[in-house]
């Protein structure tokens, strides 16, 4: 059994219409909310063992908000996933070794809902499918059990697990 981890980046800001988007750094709404995704993380235990990341500053920045891991793992900057669609990004999920056990992977929108709706497809109906069909913003989480190889990856062999929004982890902090 397999465990995949997407993540949006958090908030960029829009502050310097000079800067070229993949340059955008986090804006104080998106430090704030990786740091709520960070806590999340560690009390559920979510320890990746590979994290694919697009190498936009806002994914850059973002992962940096989660370290530093309990256990370091390995973190591989792709070229394709800056904007990448939601097949690009199961082909390369398709790549992975298979003694990986978890991966996260952290990129954009709107090929990171587009791929949690495909993965989440099979899952049976609930509420928490219903949130991530409605949306993924910026720092959502979608945990999904991953039940076939790297390799054979598609919404036949996954289950929607959770879904964490920064606004729902915040709601529930109440």
């Amino acid at each position: 059994m397999h465990q995949l981890l997407l993540l949006r980046h958090a908030k960029s800001s829009w502050d310097d219409p000079k800067l070229e988007d993949r340059d955008r750094p986090l804006n104080k709404r998106g430090h704030r909310a990786a740091a709520c995704m960070r806590q999340a993380i560690i009390d559920l235990g979510l320890i990746p063992d590979m994290v694919l990341i697009s190498p936009a500053r806002r994914v850059h920045e973002t992962l940096a908000a989660l370290e530093p891991w309990e256990e370091t793992p390995l973190i591989e900057s792709i070229e394709a996933l800056y904007l990448a669609t939601a097949e690009q990004m199961l082909a390369l999920l398709r790549e992975v070794n298979e003694t990986v056990r978890s991966v996260m992977l952290i990129g954009h929108n709107p090929g990171m809902q587009e791929l949690a709706a495909q993965l989440a497809a099979s899952s049976a109906d609930s509420e928490i499918k219903r949130r991530l069909l409605a949306g993924f913003p910026t720092a959502a989480l979608a945990e999904f059990s991953v039940g076939t190889r790297w390799e054979q990856l598609d919404s036949g062999g996954t289950r929607l697990v959770r879904f964490l929004t920064p606004k729902t982890l915040a709601e529930s902090a109440v």
